[in-house]
């Protein structure tokens, strides 16, 4: 994982795609998620970034804690942007397309697509950490299959989360 963002980061490609790609990495979020990502869900004084259900697989609003560097990177975005909506603008000014991380990949000859780095940080929340299964889920806004336990759960385990993807992103730096 680490060796993918160092990789990326001294790659030649577009500045925006690359900062894109580690947001994506250190939220394990979905890449749509982070290509339609725009200023106003971002809280950077509370370091969280409110996904609207709109935008989410789940169709419930989604709360990611930012990590100190998932910060730094959104500050970087904001001095390569054009002053839009978007926090990683396409070249027309429009959302990345659909493929620009997966081509910046490619491109860096790294094995491996933007979702398969959701799969390595469940994997790594699982078998590095001790943090309960149900804060992993939830950081990757999983829905709870049981309609008891969802009918019971009312948190979304925020603070719990923001210690695993601080340790996440502690890991990523290597």
């Amino acid at each position: 994982m680490a060796s993918a963002i160092r990789t990326v980061r001294a790659a030649k490609g577009r500045p925006v795609v690359k900062l894109a790609f580690e947001f994506l990495v250190l939220t394990a979020a979905r890449s749509r998620e982070v290509r339609g990502a725009v200023w106003r869900e971002i809280d950077g004084d509370g370091a969280v970034w409110t996904i609207p259900a709109a935008r989410t697989k789940g169709n419930r609003e989604h709360r990611v804690p930012l990590s100190r560097r998932a910060l730094e990177i959104l500050e970087k975005a904001r001095g390569i942007g054009r002053g839009g909506a978007l926090v990683f603008p396409g070249v027309r000014g429009g959302p990345l397309g659909r493929t620009a991380i997966w081509h910046l990949l490619k491109a860096c000859k790294v094995e491996a697509v933007p979702h398969g780095f959701r799969s390595s940080f469940r994997d790594w929340a699982a078998e590095e950490t001790d943090h309960p299964r149900e804060v992993a889920e939830a950081a990757l806004a999983h829905k709870v299959r049981s309609q008891v336990e969802a009918a019971y759960r009312r948190t979304d385990l925020f603070e719990r989360r923001r210690r695993l993807m601080d340790e996440w992103s502690a890991y990523l730096a290597g």
